[in-house]
Formats: C-alpha cells, sequence, structure tokens
C-alpha cells in the first residue's frame, strides 16, 4: 500500500519505517522538498521509501499518517490540500500541546472540542480516525516494550475507516485496540497527556502505557 506520512520528526521517522519494513511505499512529507531529516530518513529505511512536501505525500498516500506536531497540525494539513486528502483516511496521531511556557506543556484545546474534531471540521471529505496519541514513539510500533497486555484507543465518524486503521495497528503487534466512538472522544484522549507527562517525570522512561481493567 502507498502511505503519505506528514512529519519529519521521531514519531513520522519510526511510523515511517515500520510501515516500510511491513512492505508499504512511504513517502515522508515536509514543508519543503529536500527536507534533511526526510533524506536521513530516506537512506537509513532503504526501498519503499521516499520523501517530498506535504502535498507530494498526501498525493502520494492511499492513507495518511498526520504525524506533525499538534500546534502546526491544521497549517500542515492545508500545505497537505483538501483535494488531496478527499476520501482518504487520515490517521491522527498529533496532540495539541503548548510548550511556550515550557514544562509541563497545556493543552490549546480541550473540554469541548479537540485537535482531532478541529481537522475533521477542516476537512469534512477526509476520513479522520484519531489513534495512537497516548504513548510514545516506540510503543506506537512495538507494543511488547511495555510487557503484559494494554490498550490503544482509536476514535472516528467512519466506521470503515476505523476497521482500516484497527488492522494497520494490529500489524504493528497491538492486540487490544478500544474503539471509543466518534470523532468526539478524542477529547478525553488527548486530555490524558498531561498525566503522561507526569508519569513520565515520575518513573523516568516513556516506555510504559494504558490498561483498562474491568
Amino acid at each position: 500500500m502507498k502511505i503519505g506520512v506528514l512529519g519529519t520528526g521521531m514519531v513520522g521517522s519510526t511510523l515511517g519505517t515500520k510501515l516500510v519494513e511491513l512492505g508499504h511505499d512511504v513517502m515522508m512529507g515536509a514543508r519543503a522538498k529536500g527536507n534533511e531529516k526526510a533524506a536521513a530518513w530516506v537512506k537509513a529505511a532503504g526501498a519503499g521509501a521516499s520523501q517530498g512536501t506535504f502535498e507530494d505525500a498526501a498525493r502520494f498516500g492511499e492513507i495518511v499518517f498526520d504525524c506533525t506536531a499538534g500546534s502546526a497540525s491544521l497549517e500542515a494539513l492545508k500545505l497537505a490540500g483538501p483535494d488531496n486528502l478527499k476520501g482518504k483516511i487520515l490517521i491522527d496521531i498529533a496532540n495539541p500541546l503548548d510548550f511556550s511556557k515550557g514544562m509541563p506543556p497545556t493543552l490549546t484545546v480541550s473540554n469541548t472540542d479537540s485537535l482531532a474534531e478541529q481537522i475533521q471540521r477542516a476537512f469534512p471529505d477526509t476520513r479522520v480516525v484519531k489513534t495512537l496519541n497516548t504513548m510514545n514513539h516506540r510503543i506506537m510500533v512495538n507494543p511488547s516494550l511495555v510487557p503484559g497486555e494494554h490498550d490503544v484507543f482509536i476514535s472516528g465518524n467512519d466506521q470503515a475507516a476505523k476497521t482500516r486503521a484497527a488492522e494497520i495497528l494490529k500489524s504493528f503487534g497491538w492486540k487490544s485496540v478500544i474503539d471509543l466512538g466518534d470523532i468526539t472522544t478524542a477529547r478525553g484522549r488527548e486530555q490524558l497527556l498531561p498525566i503522561w507527562v507526569r508519569l513520565m517525570g515520575l518513573y523516568g522512561t516513556p516506555n510504559f502505557n494504558f490498561k483498562i481493567v474491568q
């Protein structure tokens, strides 16, 4: 499958590498052609990896991953182009974190809205699925880094899109995918980030995750 990855940071690089390893053709998108981080990733990831602009990657991908910083996601997606995202599944991993006042970060949107909802409103013809935003990037593609069973959450308005996204998650090794419901359920997920940051500080490692026990 052809997959576009928007973002050249740790999340985009880790996900892109895993997707290439799984046999997908992956194009990493950045603001400008020739991005140094994207070029380094292509060299490291090898066959199946390519780079371009946000627009190039969105046009290329049958499925697109938003791995940009949450504060820049809407702008990046606008550069990607609504026509290039129309009808496609957009897997949104970004978190609306504001680091302008240092650590710990605050949320740019919460309570009555979420970044995922803002993206869905801005791109009504795109099938937005929120997932993988409640864990470290290494755990996203290798859940076995955390011993035992633990959970990944998924939210979105399009059931078929969520089913397809869940298949990708399972190819990463996820066994427990909890469908929380429509895109509004992304609010609670994004609001987990403040406690996630505190837990990382408490434990001194990002290698942990949430498990729902009934």
